[in-house]
């Protein structure tokens, strides 16, 4: 379990940093379109926080393996890492995006 909150810690937050830093090249390699706008960069940045905070609090719990709280966490990531598979999925048969989320080459274009 202790592997599993670490993983999940560094990559959480790697990818919430590279949101807050640079969310259009991050939606780019994604989705393989440009989202820069200021409404679009504000939220990747704020999606970018929200992977930080769980980030964190992955990282905070790895020595926490078998409390009530460690399991709800356990529970809120695989949640979330499904909603995410689901929610990609959708949006590749719903707005025909291609990018690395899709198995495309970098930063290809809407078709």
């Amino acid at each position: 379990m202790k592997i599993l909150y670490v993983v999940t810690a560094v990559l959480e937050a790697v990818g919430g940093l590279a949101l807050l830093v640079s969310p259009s090249e991050v939606i780019a390699i994604l989705f393989g379109v440009v989202f820069d706008t200021p409404i679009g960069l504000a939220v990747g940045r704020w999606v970018g926080v929200a992977l930080l905070a769980l980030g964190v609090a992955c990282w905070l719990a790895r020595n926490d393996e078998q409390s009530r709280t460690g399991k709800a966490l356990v529970s809120a990531m695989l949640f979330y890492n499904a909603a995410i598979i689901v929610l990609l999925a959708w949006t590749r048969m719903a707005s025909g995006l291609e990018g690395v989320a899709f198995g495309r080459q970098l930063f290809c274009t809407r078709r």
